[in-house]
Formats: C-alpha cells, structure tokens, sequence
C-alpha cells in the first residue's frame, strides 16, 4: 500500500491564500518598501529579491542593518505595537513582496499552526543572529567582521552550496554593515582575493578556505608565503 504524500507546508502558497488584508507588490530596484517614521501596520513577506534595511540617525547618519533575502520578513515590529516604522526598506533588485495587515497577520498566526511555526522560527533566528552581530561589534576587528558577514551573505552554512554574493552589494554598504569605512572594506577584500579567500567574477565568490580561517581563528591579517 502506497505511503501518503506527506504535507509540505509552502509559505509562498499559503501566503498566497491568506485572502483579505493581503496584497502582492512588484518594486523595481532602489524603490523603497516604506521610511522610516512610516505608519507600520503591515508585515512584508520576500518572494523574490533583496531588500536592504537603513536606519537614520538624529544626527543624519545612514547606517545599513540588514539585507534580506526571499523567505524572510520584515516590518513585524507593528506586531509587538510599534507605531512607526524604524528603518528604511529599499529593494536592491526587482522585488516581489507579499504585504500583509496586522489583522490579517494576526488571523494566520491565530488559524495556521504551520504558519504560526514559520514565523516563530523566524523570529528567533532573527534574534540569534542579532545577539551574534553585538557579540561580533563588541569582540571582533573590522576584518574578521567583514569575513564574517561575507559568509553570511553567500549563505554558507545553510541548505544547497554556497551562493554568489550580488554586485548589488557595494563596499560603501558592506562599511556600513559592520561599522568601519569603504577604504578599509576595500583594503580587506582586495587581501582577501590576494589569499584566495574569495575571487571576483563580476559578483563576490567565497570559498571555503574564508570560513576555515574563520571558524578556527586564524588570523587573516597574516599573508601566505
């Protein structure tokens, strides 16, 4: 007798059922999401793209905080009563992005338990890697954060290989990222190709040898012989 075919819960295509208080949105590049001091009464869901998180300071310093890739949300901030948006999203490329209401959002959370779970899920690796991006501030140089964030981007450690890191991404935004100047990202890439780190072939490949270097400590500041 045949087995069943197990339930495979599809975030796309349940996100596209969720009816009333959801829309799709097709932005082209540089096209912003919302502003900072926006009202927020909605959560964002990535179909396809990147969109890159900036927060502005009173002062008027730009700072990029995160890029985020389909699968992921953001804007959930107005599910915990923030009133106003507290960063900029901008698509870095074509974007498709489903908008969903609080009530609405509220209503999947509340009748979807598989849904409820995806976003737990991802929540708490959100949270993870912010107490990591503090921990990395806080205890690591300039370089070793840049490396760091260079994995990231490439998707190493999770599901499938290792993938290209877009042109999109420019060292005056990797700067920002991890908090020091684009001369300084330059210096450190241009080092990093130098050891074979990564290589550019009109986006950024890492290879393995990056996160070697990373997970066992060794300090990248040392040139090859």
């Amino acid at each position: 007798m045949a087995k069943p075919i197990k339930d495979v819960f599809d975030p796309q295509k349940f996100l596209a059922k969720v009816g009333a208080g959801k829309t799709f949105l097709e932005l082209p590049k540089n096209r912003h999401v919302f502003e900072q001091g926006d009202v927020a009464d909605s959560v964002f869901y990535i179909q396809k793209g990147r969109v890159k998180l900036t927060v502005v300071s009173e002062q008027g310093k730009e700072a990029v905080v995160a890029i985020l890739e389909p699968g992921q949300f953001f804007g959930e901030g107005c599910m915990n009563g923030h009133p106003l948006r507290i960063a900029t999203t901008t698509a870095m490329e074509d974007c498709v992005i489903t908008s969903i209401t609080k009530d609405a959002m509220m209503a999947a959370i509340r009748d979807e338990p598989k849904f409820s779970q995806l976003f737990m899920s991802y929540l708490l690796t959100r949270n993870g890697r912010i107490e990591e991006d503090l921990i990395d501030q806080l205890f690591n140089s300039s370089e070793r954060r840049l490396a760091r964030l260079l994995l990231l981007l490439a998707n190493f450690g999770k599901e499938g290989s290792p993938q290209p890191i877009s042109a999109n991404i420019s060292q005056e935004t990797l700067a920002e990222m991890i908090g020091t100047t684009r001369s300084r990202v330059s210096y450190f890439m241009n080092k990093f190709r130098r050891l074979g780190l990564i290589s550019y072939n009109g986006h950024i490949e890492v290879h393995n040898s990056l996160l070697s270097a990373v997970l066992h400590e060794k300090p990248l500041l040392r040139e090859r012989d």
